[in-house]
């Protein structure tokens, strides 16, 4: 399955959660790749600390409800946890379009968000780390160039 980086609107969005003191970095790495590759929306681990003041992580997981069952399988099958919270959430998004760019290295792939008039650039990724790798630049000078491009154009998608 592909990662799912966004939901209907209307759709209810859920939260998965588990504290793990017990579990390698190297399993949690892989757990992360296996929830996104199967359309997590987002996921992230924070440090806690459990009972007895041992150290752990919190891993949390934000997906459409139609996965949770299918995420909640890969987090018991390849980490220590023996539960798993979930509730459903409310969630504000802005106005999004994914949409290409040209720029002087060629066409990149940005995220514009809108909220009333207002329009921000958010350079994709992938598309800015396939011109480091072919140009040999670095990522933040990349960054700042398809930014620039996108505002020389956005006066057009404002009016």
């Amino acid at each position: 399955m592909q990662n799912s980086s966004s939901w209907e609107n209307g759709e209810e969005i859920w939260v998965l959660e588990t504290n793990m003191d017990d579990c390698s970095g190297e399993a949690l790495g892989y757990v992360m790749e296996k929830l996104m590759n199967e359309g997590a929306n987002d996921a992230c681990y924070c440090p806690v600390f459990m009972k007895k003041n041992r150290p752990a992580y919190l891993l949390k997981v934000i997906c459409t409800q139609k996965l949770v069952s299918r995420l909640e399988d890969i987090i018991f099958e390849h980490t220590t946890t023996l539960g798993i919270r979930k509730y459903p959430v409310q969630t504000t998004r802005l106005e999004r379009e994914r949409t290409e760019i040209d720029t002087k290295y060629g066409r990149a792939e940005v995220k514009m968000v809108r909220k009333g008039e207002n329009v921000r650039c958010y350079p994709e990724y992938e598309s800015v780390k396939r011109i480091c790798e072919n140009e040999r630049l670095s990522f933040q000078d990349v960054y700042y160039e398809v930014k620039k491009a996108f505002e020389k154009t956005a006066v057009f998608r404002n009016e």
